[in-house]
């Protein structure tokens, strides 16, 4: 099976790598700085468990001609959410009919698009990342919380489930990705949270009132969920209904009980922050503005979701982090 990751950024890198050094035959297509620094230093993949891998940069196709797409049988498509439709023209300009795709993006509305813009030409399947990836410059890219992906139960993703093998990327599969989507949407909406504490992700968790804010967006979202007859899954330890009360539970409790549990290590941010950090927009209005958008159809209001798209929009702005209690005020209308 050979296989193209388009948008080979934080995540498409370190899952395009961890299946290279499983045995797949991987290319790469993304940004022009990535290519020059695999060029220089390899691919070199780490985790939060110890575990690493180095590709030596003659052994690693990465490129920015999505032509290449010509030659894949299975096209992971790993762009941030707003690029989704240009990269699905790519896939119809240069690919094989027929070719899967894998979505491998944030957010619920990607999949919708690469099918309303490939037609039945082209297989489009979802997938889940459970993980964040930061780039840390010279080629590496590190997994620094736990978890494994998720994709459609069918044929083509059993086949690349079980040539992966466990892996720090391997495959699960299921038969309610829209559920494990939504439930991933629900704990991603502390993606913002993150990038406007200015914070990692261990500190920010720490602090209660980044966490009361993080749990108020989550509850809002299952409320409008529930309305909407929407089942989102459980992801990880804790499932969507009890995940808001321990996200909110005192420092020490939670710190002590719940953190603790969770593997994340120091160098973990979301990609959200590191958006904001290289000045490049976000996918807020792709997470916390899913549920904006849902709100909407269903007559409804989100308030504290939609404040936090319009403090991440301030930010993509030039608006400094805030701290616990002025991000409150804001998201919240209270001190926390």
């Amino acid at each position: 099976m050979r296989v193209a990751i388009l948008g080979a950024g934080s995540i498409g890198g370190f899952v395009g790598g961890c299946w290279q050094a499983a045995g797949l035959d991987i290319s790469f297509i993304g940004r022009p700085a990535f290519a020059r620094d695999i060029a220089r230093h390899g691919l070199v993949l780490s985790d939060y468990d110890g575990w690493s891998a180095t590709l030596p940069a003659a052994d690693v196709a990465y490129g920015i001609d999505p032509a290449t797409l010509a030659d894949a049988d299975l096209i992971v498509l790993c762009v941030k959410s707003g690029a989704t439709g240009d990269a699905a023209r790519q896939v119809a300009d240069h690919a094989r009919p027929g070719t899967a795709v894998l979505s491998l993006q944030n957010g619920i509305s990607n999949v919708d698009v690469l099918r309303e813009i490939l037609g039945p030409g082209f297989p489009v399947f979802r997938g889940m990342v459970p993980f964040n990836v930061a780039y840390l410059g010279n080629g590496q890219f590190h997994k620094g919380v736990a978890g494994q992906l998720y994709a459609d139960d069918v044929p083509a993703m059993r086949q690349l489930s079980a040539a992966i093998g466990p892996s720090p990327a391997a495959v699960n599969l299921s038969q309610d990705m829209l559920g494990i989507a939504w439930g991933k949407l629900l704990i991603n909406l502390n993606n913002a949270i993150n990038a406007l504490s200015g914070q990692p992700l261990l500190p920010e968790l720490r602090n209660r009132g980044y966490r009361r804010v993080f749990a108020a967006s989550m509850r809002e979202g299952l409320t409008l969920l529930k309305s909407a007859g929407i089942r989102p899954a459980k992801v990880g330890a804790v499932g969507p209904r009890l995940l808001p009360w321990v996200i909110a539970a005192p420092d020490l409790l939670f710190n002590s009980l719940f953190l603790k549990g969770w593997k994340i290590d120091d160098r973990a941010r979301s990609s959200m922050a590191d958006d904001l950090a290289r000045g490049r927009k976000t996918e807020v209005d792709f997470i916390n503005g899913e549920v904006v958008g849902l709100a909407e159809r269903l007559g409804r209001d989100a308030p504290v979701n939609r404040r936090i798209v319009a403090l991440v929009n301030a930010a993509e702005n030039g608006a400094g982090p805030l701290q616990p209690d002025a991000l409150c005020r804001a998201a919240l209308g209270r001190q926390r």
